[in-house]
């Protein structure tokens, strides 16, 4: 053979190096991208140790920026991977596309960008999802659905008595309607409001229909949930809490064609349950409720601030007075009731078991006296708030019941920050940052360096951190979280394991949660972007739910283990089921992030 054509050769295989699966590194990073002046750390891992440096190259002329040496990772593993190391390429700051690639084996990471607007205006592609959570009519699918809710439980009424409380959100991709979730929803999209009036445009009606209505979005959808606490609330010592249960699972369906009876019969009158502070359940499964407070104060809280929105933003006094009233009959009957209102079963032990309280009259009462300037409302503020100390938080802690320690972030700390002393603020302050410092520590004990316990919904958990940092650093200008901060949020994104964002289709193109657990994918392949899905659980408490299975072979079983799972699955309701409150709940830290609106 030919000298030059050996040599030839040789170069070729030189050039194109045979990789085992055991030398196959994985890359890890932020698929929404990273802004330029942040700091920017990958994660890699591998079976086998990984012994050269990576390249930083522009994807437009293949032009090699920097060289990056990798930095091992020594605390902890994850699944079957030994070897850990992190990639900090914080020192990128032209905007541009990019991928890293070994200098040895040759391997690529898939493409990354640094832009000044790497998160976009996502917060309004969480609105879409919001819109078609809509019941009542809903603008997805341009139906009408459940308009018999409900017939009356526990009320001042006889029981099966009509009450008109159409209209709210479905929970999630089951079509409960919860006031637990929906009024933290509300609530926390009209605090974002406030914090972020200029993130958010006017693409479509009231109904969440195209077409603008000289209203943000943001508000349009906050509305949709005021107006059915309204309904939750018709009378000053009355409040609903809970519409249908979980005789609604029985399998997928389109929400004008519900197979689940009450009673009356498919696809008509819906269980509608009083809140009387007491536990309730129809059979054998009974809540464990001592009051009502943490309703009343969220409540009270979302209509407090929607009367200085619709009074000073909209000018629509009109509006703002109703809410005011609402406000203050609402926070009274959680004086009157003080304790917790839980969710009710009836098929299952399942539901949702808040059982605090304290934290959400110190929101409503802080909110209220900002609309009143009543003296009574900031002391009873305060006293709330030394009753929601860090104690009633689930970040000191290592696990929680099910939606126990609700809502995950004490939004009442930062608006009571702005009314008190200095010494009441450093208090305050001071119970953010010890959830801030244990849920560190806990992140030291992985090589993602994610702070959050997997109890169901963890996903919720992750976003309340972040926004809780967001809060903290507005609060005391302390920065030295930023890092721990950007980390929790990179996780959501695809610094994680599976390499997956947990946003269904965000972003375009990237790897996103696709099939989700939902009526309108199961049925309809309908996707619908912006959803937060539950994500990653503890293995132990997965095994041990009724009902749950893999619709199809695990793609990402190789990046699992026996402690943490997470499955993108039809079947998998555990981690793969989007939910209302917790999309809501993560768009604080989504606009905080997110563009300004043009």
């Amino acid at each position: 053979m030919p000298t030059v054509i050996l040599h030839f050769i040789l170069l070729f295989f030189q050039a194109e190096p045979v990789i085992s699966e055991d030398q196959t590194i994985h890359f890890r990073f932020n698929q929404m991208g990273y802004f330029p002046e942040e700091r920017k750390v990958g994660v890699i891992f591998s079976k086998s140790p990984v012994d050269e440096n990576f390249r930083v190259i522009s994807k437009t002329g293949g032009q090699t920026r920097f060289e990056i040496k990798p930095r091992k990772v020594t605390n902890g593993n994850w699944g079957t991977f030994d070897y850990y190391y992190e990639l900090d390429f914080t020192a990128l700051k032209t905007n541009g596309e990019y991928y890293l690639q070994a200098e040895k084996s040759g391997q690529k990471s898939p493409e990354f960008r640094i832009a000044s607007d790497a998160f976009s205006d996502h917060q309004e592609t969480l609105l879409a999802f919001m819109r078609q959570q809509r019941c009542g009519y809903n603008p997805t699918l341009n139906v009408y659905c459940h308009q018999k809710d409900g017939m009356s439980y526990y009320g001042p009424m006889k029981d099966s008595t009509f009450v008109d409380v159409s209209g709210g959100w479905h929970d999630a991709g089951d079509q409960l309607k919860y006031l637990i979730t929906s009024s933290y929803a509300t609530a926390h999209m009209l605090m974002t409001y406030e914090l972020y009036p200029d993130k958010f445009k006017d693409n479509f009606n009231a109904l969440g229909q195209p077409g603008s209505n000289g209203i943000p979005d943001v508000l349009d959808e906050a509305k949709w949930g005021l107006d059915w606490i309204f309904k939750m609330h018709p009378e000053p010592d009355q409040l609903l809490h809970q519409v249908a249960d979980d005789r609604d699972h029985k399998g997928f369906k389109m929400p004008d064609n519900d197979n689940s009876d009450y009673g009356w019969g498919a696809n008509s009158y819906r269980a509608a349950y009083f809140a009387n502070g007491q536990p309730q359940g129809l059979r054998k499964y009974k809540s464990m409720a001592t009051g009502l407070a943490n309703l009343a104060g969220r409540c009270a809280a979302a209509m407090a601030i929607a009367s200085r929105i619709w009074e000073k933003d909209l000018k629509d006094p009109v509006f703002a007075a109703k809410c005011r009233k609402a406000a203050l009959t609402l926070y009274a009957l959680g004086r009157a009731k003080e304790g917790y209102q839980q969710g009710n079963s009836v098929l299952a032990p399942y539901r949702y078991n808040e059982d605090t309280w304290a934290d959400d009259m110190e929101w409503g009462a802080a909110e209220i006296y900002k609309i009143t300037r009543q003296t009574e409302y900031l002391d009873q503020a305060k006293t709330y708030a030394l009753q929601s100390n860090t104690a009633d938080s689930w970040t000191v802690r290592d696990t929680a019941d099910h939606y126990r320690l609700y809502p995950f972030i004490n939004m009442g700390h930062y608006v009571l920050h702005g009314l008190v002393d200095k010494k009441f603020k450093k208090k305050l302050e001071g119970y953010y940052l010890d959830g801030i410092k244990y849920t560190l520590r806990r992140g030291q004990a992985n090589p993602f360096k994610i702070g959050v316990p997997f109890i169901w919904c963890s996903n919720n958990l992750a976003t309340s951190l972040v926004a809780q940092m967001i809060l903290y650093r507005k609060m005391s200008g302390d920065t030295q979280y930023d890092d721990f901060m950007l980390t929790q949020r990179d996780w959501l994104f695809g610094r994680n394991p599976w390499g997956t964002t947990m946003f269904s289709g965000i972003p375009e193109g990237g790897e996103f949660p696709r099939e989700v657990h939902t009526s309108l994918y199961a049925l309809k392949k309908l996707e619908i972007p912006g959803g937060l899905v539950d994500g990653p659980v503890y293995a132990s408490i997965y095994k041990n739910l009724i009902g749950i299975r893999l619709d199809y072979p695990d793609e990402f079983a190789e990046f699992q283990n026996n402690f943490v799972t997470y499955h993108d699955d039809l079947g998998d309701y555990s981690t793969n089921e989007p939910t209302m409150d917790g999309t809501a709940g993560a768009l604080l830290m989504m606009t905080h992030w997110g563009t300004k609106a043009k």
